[in-house]
């Protein structure tokens, strides 16, 4: 998933970070599949993701430390906990119900969503520049929207509107991972799982899901996705941004869509339409381009 970068510190090379992000960025490509397989076995989106980050967060549990640093900075933890609860929820309920590469290049509209919600919540400047980018972004979005039914520019469904809003959570996640830049990681990415746990808890209050009656060997399996699945992506991708450039990690990060894109391709057959891949080009490029921009002026605050 799209993550903000936190300050660039003494690298260890580039060979472990990009090693890390190329890691991070396959398993959420590829994510969809074992979704589909779990679902398709009985254990739908709500559990699966109670089941797994509860694995992730309790495996944790050993190295958790600072715990008073959430009581000082209490309200941007729990912004964090609420934002990457409903983004990674979103997103995981929108890969089941969408189109794989729609779902992950509406998703893509992050960076963008970043830059919005630093200029309303922060009032940070956006320059002439960065706004035409915004545009050609969103540009790309009504493209990709665009009904010639309706001839309107609209979600075509629920997977469109949960991708949209797991973007903007996500948007919102990284504006606080900017705010906490100086906490530590791993207690981030634990406030992270927990916000998973409640979120996707709280939706099996809400919609009164009974607890699947599932193969325990359905169980072991989703436990060790949780564990080598969701725990190792979240702290291959922290660490990789953590030890590399924004400007080159964004690159590397555009390896999601190309593992979501061949495997859904080969594997569930699902190709998009010549507008949906215009469409998602141009929010790929603008993304980037925001991506590069947000570094840029981040190396210019430090050199400061």
């Amino acid at each position: 998933m799209i993550e903000s970068s936190t300050p660039h510190r003494n690298s260890p090379g580039t060979f472990w970070p990009v090693v890390n992000l190329l890691l991070s960025t396959t398993f959420w490509g590829i994510l969809w599949w074992p979704l589909r397989l779990f679902e398709s076995a009985g254990l739908n989106a709500l559990w699966l993701t109670l089941v797994c980050y509860t694995v992730a967060l309790l495996v944790s549990l050993p190295w958790l430390r600072q715990l008073s640093r959430i009581r000082t900075h209490w309200f941007l933890y729990l912004c964090l906990a609420l934002a990457a609860g409903w983004g990674n929820l979103a997103f995981i309920i929108a890969m089941l119900e969408g189109t794989v590469m729609r779902v992950l290049l509406l998703f893509y509209m992050a960076p963008v969503w970043t830059l919005l919600f630093a200029h309303w919540i922060l009032h940070e400047h956006i320059s002439l520049r960065i706004a035409g980018v915004m545009l050609l972004a969103m540009c790309g979005v009504l493209l990709m929207l665009w009904n010639p039914q309706l001839e309107q520019p609209w979600p075509q469904g629920i997977a469109d509107w949960l991708a949209l809003s797991a973007g903007m959570a996500f948007a919102l996640n990284n504006l606080m991972i900017r705010k906490l830049r100086y906490e530590p990681i791993l207690l981030k990415t634990q406030v992270t799982w927990a916000g998973c746990i409640l979120v996707a808890g709280f939706a099996v209050l809400i919609r009164t899901e009974a607890l699947p009656q599932v193969d325990v060997e359905v169980i072991g399996w989703a436990i060790l996705l949780g564990i080598f699945g969701f725990a190792m992506s979240n702290l291959t991708l922290q660490y990789g941004v953590t030890h590399m450039r924004a400007q080159r990690s964004a690159v590397i990060l555009l390896f999601e869509l190309v593992v979501g894109g061949v495997s859904a391709a080969l594997i569930a057959g699902e190709i998009l339409s010549f507008r949906e891949v215009i469409g998602g080009a141009i929010i790929v490029i603008a993304g980037y381009l925001v991506t590069l921009s947000m570094a840029d002026d981040e190396e210019k605050n430090e050199q400061t």
